[in-house]
C-alpha cells in the first residue's frame, strides 16, 4: 500500500550552552604567545623540517613529535579565501572575508579574518584575492589568548615588479 507523501518533519532546537576545554600544552603556549608577546609561533617537525602554524604537538603527516618552537613572520601569502555573504549568529555582518594564510617561515596555513579589501563589488574583490596577495598580521591592542587576537590585512599593491598587479 502506497503512503501519501508527507511534508518533511522539522524539529526546532537550540544548542546554546557554555563549555570549557583543556587546550593542552602546545595550544596553551601558542595562545599565550599571541596574548603576551603579540607573536605567532609554530612547531618544527624534526624529520622534515616543516614548520606548522598553528603550533602542533606532532605532525599530522607522519606523527613525529614536534617540540622545537619557531617564531614565524608577521607577513605571508593568502592561499585560499571565502567571501561570506550570509549572516551567521556570532559572526560579523556580511560581507566579510576569511582565508588561509601561509606566514613567512611557515609551511602550513592558518585561518583567520582578512581585511583591507573593498567588498562593495564582490566580483572585483574576488579577482583581487585570487591573485593570492601578501598580507600582514594585525594584532588587537587588548589580547585574550584567542585566535581572534589578530587578523590579516591585505598589503596594498604598490605596482612594483614584485607586486600582484592592480585589481
Amino acid at each position: 500500500m502506497d503512503m501519501p507523501a508527507a511534508e518533511p518533519l522539522v524539529i526546532p532546537g537550540n544548542w546554546n550552552f557554555d563549555y570549557r576545554y583543556f587546550a593542552g600544552d602546545t595550544a596553551t603556549r601558542f595562545f599565550a604567545e599571541l596574548r603576551d608577546n603579540a607573536r605567532i609561533m609554530g612547531t618544527r617537525n624534526p624529520v622534515t623540517g616543516q614548520v606548522m602554524v598553528p603550533a602542533r604537538s606532532f605532525s599530522d603527516a607522519d606523527y613525529v613529535a614536534a617540540t622545537e618552537w619557531v617564531e614565524v613572520g608577521q607577513e605571508g601569502r593568502l592561499e585560499v579565501f571565502s567571501i561570506i555573504a550570509t549572516q551567521f549568529p556570532g559572526l560579523p555582518a556580511p560581507p566579510f572575508i576569511i582565508g588561509y594564510v601561509t606566514l613567512d617561515g611557515a609551511d602550513t596555513a592558518v585561518l583567520n579574518h582578512v581585511t583591507g579589501v573593498d567588498l562593495t563589488d564582490i566580483d572585483r574583490a574576488a579577482r583581487q584575492l585570487l591573485r593570492q596577495p601578501r598580507v600582514r598580521v594585525v594584532f588587537k591592542d587588548a589580547r585574550e589568548g584567542r585566535i581572534t587576537d589578530f587578523h590579516f590585512e591585505v598589503i596594498p599593491d604598490t605596482g612594483t615588479a614584485t607586486g600582484t598587479g592592480a585589481a
